[in-house]
């Protein structure tokens, strides 16, 4: 929604009709220093948004995850400002490497890999894979993200992975 000019729903298995699946293998990083190397199944995020079709408008995607307390007890409390919300550029959302995986380890994806769909963007910090994603929208101005708002000194926007960078 937002800024495009087909807005839709999109149900989980016409998104893997409808898109070719690809496997990529991409290392997740987390700014905490641990990684791992990941076989993910899904689909260019450009493919969604080429559908949409944005308007000259809009500059930033903003992904935004499902609000459940009674499926994740941990969005209970006043420590973080529930749903997760995260954000790319257009320009980046465009970019081939940036899925929507789909599937892990050539199965589909479970709850806790982010089911039914979530980003990945191998060239940003983990935070960024926004998981469980329930509404993509097209936006003029960047997103306040989750972590962002949590932790302003810590975590900006871009998040783009940098060895040469200690995280603060």
């Amino acid at each position: 929604e937002g800024m495009v000019n087909k807005p839709g729903v999109y149900d989980i298995d016409a998104l893997r009709k409808d898109f070719d699946q690809e496997e990529r293998i991409y290392r997740l990083r987390c700014v905490e220093g641990w990684s791992m190397v990941i076989p993910w199944v899904g689909f260019p995020l450009s493919k969604l948004l080429t559908l949409v079709e944005p308007t000259g408008d809009a500059a930033y995607v903003r992904f935004t995850t499902l609000d459940s307390p009674e499926q994740f007890p941990g969005q209970v409390g006043a420590w973080y400002s529930w749903p997760y919300v995260e954000g790319l550029r257009l320009d980046e959302a465009m970019q081939d490497l940036a899925i929507l995986a789909t599937g892990i380890y050539g199965k589909d994806l479970l709850p806790q890999n982010g089911a039914p769909v979530r980003l990945v963007v191998p060239w940003k910090y983990g935070f960024k894979s926004t998981k469980s994603i329930v509404k993509i929208e097209l936006v003029s101005e960047m997103p306040v993200s989750f972590w962002m708002a949590a932790s302003p000194n810590e975590y900006g926007f871009y998040a783009n992975v940098n060895p040469d960078v200690a995280h603060p």
